[in-house]
């Protein structure tokens, strides 16, 4: 065990000071781990989170980088069982060659399966495939005090709605079922369209759902006009002589993001020229091309230590999810309060959620609109301003990410979560962590 352990989240804001860090070496030693501390504990994975969420500040992390086991797969359906310290990436590095790809997968690669099942996670596919926990199957969960619950939609659901989304609240996940896709090879069929309103978005979006697979935006919102960007979809190539023929882009180059930023790199007029450079740099209205999955679904994830981009004081990604209203006005509200502050970022996702309801008491997403930016906390009044936009989200029922979040409130985070009642009475009395205490415990 590593004693007094200071740990940033991904994000680098806030850090915490842990008691320790307890590694156990296998499942059967998760029990005698979580019995050898008297203080609080909270399950971690890579530590991925941008916010809070995976700190557990005075108190003890039980890392799970050693559950890192596969422990069997069916061939004839896609069904893989592993440990919950199994990454995404050792997934795709396995199974990918044998033709089987994740059902859905976030934007970086170096997440834990147990981390994917507390944060159920989404990503460029939620209009078709939904959340994570939509294609697991079961898991077992641990508690503190040894009681083991196998968890699924038929057995134990309450703990399974529980932990799906749980933020590591509930105990434990020691290994978990999911099933896998098929793909006929590694190459994503993509096109990349410009677009120059909101308006345009919206059609693009609404007529690619039904045609792609994955969808997703980068919006440019200081431009000095309406709101502009590049819309990109893609489908997994269908045969794989056909991506042969063709490949613009294979698998990422590695980089490493050598030190933090200097400020002005951060300052808006530098935010708009790199975007104007990003959106311009694409000369036609329509690029296609085909290319490999790694840089279509993880772009950053090719930059090592990419989060010093923001400089020693980290950013806060700002995440929500608004409900479809009459002309998206939430949405439209929020990005001219964006505009106005010119509290711009590189890096603006946008995208449209699919009607696919998560059974997670605490899951994010929901039918409608997500929008996902990072500020840099380079000034007090970014918090200021976030709790403005957190209120226009609570005013038409939307929801802020807790796996993104660093500061909202508990207010905000109880109207984000109307669930959150019911939630408590499944936290295990030995677990918590520092988003916990900030927003709800």
């Amino acid at each position: 065990m590593q004693n007094d352990l200071t740990l940033e989240s991904w994000g680098r804001f806030p850090a915490a000071l842990h008691s320790g860090e307890i590694v156990p070496r296998s499942i059967d030693e998760v029990r005698n781990s979580m019995r050898s501390v008297d203080a609080s504990l909270l399950p971690r994975g890579m530590g991925r989170s941008y916010g809070d969420s995976c700190l557990n500040d005075g108190g003890y992390l039980l890392s799970t980088k050693r559950l890192d086991k596969f422990m069997h797969f069916a061939p004839d359906t896609g069904v893989l069982r592993c440990e919950s310290g199994v990454t995404l990436d050792e997934i795709l590095r396995v199974f990918v060659p044998q033709g089987w790809f994740l059902p859905v997968t976030p934007g970086t690669k170096y997440v834990t399966i147990g981390g994917a099942i507390a944060n159920d996670i989404h990503g460029k596919n939620h209009h078709r495939e939904g959340t994570f926990s939509n294609h697991v199957i079961r898991f077992e969960l641990e508690r503190s005090d040894g009681t083991r619950f196998l968890c699924s939609r038929d057995e134990n659901r309450d703990w399974f709605r529980a932990t799906v989304g749980g933020i590591g609240l509930t105990g434990v996940i020691l290994w978990a079922e999911l099933k896998l896709r098929p793909i006929a090879g590694p190459y994503i069929e993509m096109e990349s369209i410009k677009f120059d309103s909101l308006d345009e978005f919206f059609q693009i979006s609404h007529s690619s759902g039904g045609l792609f697979e994955y969808t997703v935006s980068w919006l440019d919102c200081l431009s000095s006009n309406d709101v502009r960007g590049l819309f990109m979809r893609g489908n997994h190539i269908d045969k794989e002589e056909k991506a042969e023929l063709k490949i613009t882009h294979k698998t990422s180059q590695w980089k490493t993001f050598p030190c933090d930023a200097p400020s002005y790199l951060l300052s808006t007029p530098s935010i708009k020229l790199f975007n104007f450079i990003y959106y311009n740099k694409q000369l036609n209205k329509i690029k296609k091309s085909i290319v490999h999955y790694d840089p279509f679904f993880y772009p950053l994830d090719s930059i090592n230590h990419w989060n010093r981009m923001y400089g020693k004081s980290g950013f806060l990604q700002w995440q929500c999810a608004v409900p479809v209203n009459d002309n998206y006005e939430a949405i439209r509200l929020i990005l001219r309060k964006i505009h106005k502050s010119g509290l711009g970022s590189f890096l603006v996702v946008f995208k449209e959620f699919g009607n696919h309801p998560s059974e997670g008491m605490l899951s994010f997403p929901m039918s409608g609109i997500t929008l996902a930016m990072d500020f840099p906390n380079r000034e007090k009044k970014i918090f200021s301003f976030l709790d403005r936009l957190d209120e226009v989200v609570v005013d038409v029922r939307g929801r802020i990410y807790p796996a993104k979040d660093a500061r909202m409130s508990r207010n905000t985070f109880r109207a984000s979560f109307p669930s959150v009642n019911e939630f408590t009475s499944y936290i295990d009395p030995k677990f918590s962590s520092s988003f916990y205490r900030r927003v709800g415990g």
